[in-house]
């Protein structure tokens, strides 16, 4: 009986080492490729989240024929022309601005864009939220500064994570900022593209 067996038993055991040889290599290469299918999931993932991003602010620009960068370039340089201009609370004219007030002046001369008059109306316009790492110059930005984690402070964004805005009456009213900055990357709460929300007439000043 057992001679009748003896020529299988080395057969076995061949089946056997190879079946835990092979299950091995296959369970690593399987986890291997368990692990790189997950990251390929989370890069498509963020593209995705990335190309939708686009895809509102392209939608919600209804791909209109004016040039988002020529009306910044418009925005930016008369802001920057106006650095040094004290602050005043309540002000929207070139006897000094608050901050939104030196923001709605702006967008109102330079781009015909109506924005509301304080930061707790203006966070709210129905513009394309941007994240910090898409910024784009003039992008509004909004800041918690007064500690209650509402909207208090904004300004608008120049563009190597700098922004210009009417700070205070203590620190010299209209100038620039780093976004990079502690006290400001700490208060920062969100961007928002208002410039999608210009008319398709304006032009920008040559």
């Amino acid at each position: 009986m057992l001679k009748r067996f003896a020529p299988l038993v080395p057969l076995a055991l061949v089946t056997l080492l190879f079946g835990c040889a092979a299950h091995s290599p296959v369970s690593q290469q399987e986890q291997q490729q368990q692990v790189k299918n997950s990251v390929t999931a989370q890069s498509s993932a963020i593209y995705q989240e990335e190309l939708a991003t686009e895809k509102e602010l392209a939608d919600f620009a209804g791909n209109k024929p004016y040039q988002l960068p020529v009306l910044a370039d418009s925005i930016l340089e008369r802001g920057m022309s106006l650095i040094g201009t004290r602050y005043r609370f309540g002000g929207t004219s070139e006897a000094g601005f608050d901050c939104s007030g030196f923001i709605g002046y702006l967008f109102r001369e330079e781009a015909g864009v109506n924005l509301p008059r304080s930061t707790r109306e203006m966070i709210n316009v129905n513009a394309p939220l941007v994240a910090r790492n898409n910024l784009k110059p003039g992008d509004l930005l909004f800041f918690s500064t007064n500690g209650r984690g509402r909207v208090s402070h904004a300004g608008i964004y120049l563009g190597d994570d700098q922004f210009i805005h009417s700070s205070s009456r203590r620190s010299g009213g209209v100038r620039v900022d780093s976004l990079g900055d502690s006290y400001w990357s700490k208060t920062f709460i969100e961007a928002k593209r208002a410039l999608a929300m210009a008319p398709t007439t304006v032009m920008a000043r040559q």
